[in-house]
């Protein structure tokens, strides 16, 4: 399955909605968005994970990287929607408390 990422540019705050399988081959392209988003001004986003069937730990580490280099430009970085294999991974591993959201961030327009 292939790994997507779609961009929902709000004000202030992106959404970056994931599909497919984020693992090795998905990386850098998450990673290019999250930078893209920063480097136009908007550090504060959330990754909907209610289409990504499948995260490995290099999927993982991506998102812990995504959220540093969010944090870092002053913003932040939640997850959302996350189902099946990619919730487990995200409680077994204890990530969830770092980067679950409750609630998608509000969007204005």
């Amino acid at each position: 399955m292939v790994f997507t990422v779609t961009s929902e540019p709000g004000e202030g705050s992106t959404v970056l909605h994931l599909a497919g399988e984020l693992d090795l081959a998905g990386r850098n392209r998450l990673l290019r968005c999250v930078e893209r988003g920063i480097a136009e001004g908007r550090p504060e986003m959330a990754l909907d994970l209610d289409k990504l069937a499948f995260c490995d730990s290099t999927g993982l580490a991506t998102m812990i990287r995504a959220r540093r280099l969010c944090v870092a430009a002053g913003g932040w970085l939640h997850v959302f929607g996350a189902q099946g294999q990619v919730a487990s991974v995200l409680s077994v591993t204890g990530l969830g408390a770092l980067l679950l959201s409750r609630q998608r961030p509000t969007r204005t327009t």
